[in-house]
């Protein structure tokens, strides 16, 4: 049936979600567990979520994509 299962696991995101939470504890937060020691942007999951959906990925299936800008590598 050509269907294709992915997962996008994001990690520390600016969104409204985390509007809430003070700047200075997501600086704290970055620079201890994410690697490249920032919040994403919401785009950068999007791109990371692009790559699963374009024509060219179509033999893709059953992956997980850390969004989480080193966040799992760091904490392993």
């Amino acid at each position: 049936r050509n269907v294709t299962v992915n997962c996008i696991c994001p990690g520390p995101i600016n969104t409204g979600m985390t509007a809430e939470i003070p700047d200075n504890a997501k600086a704290e937060f970055a620079r201890r567990r994410v690697a490249l020691k920032r919040y994403a942007e919401p785009e950068e999951v999007a791109h990371g979520t692009l790559n699963f959906v374009l024509p060219a990925a179509q033999y893709i299936t059953g992956q997980v994509l850390a969004v989480d800008g080193g966040l799992t590598v760091r904490n392993a």
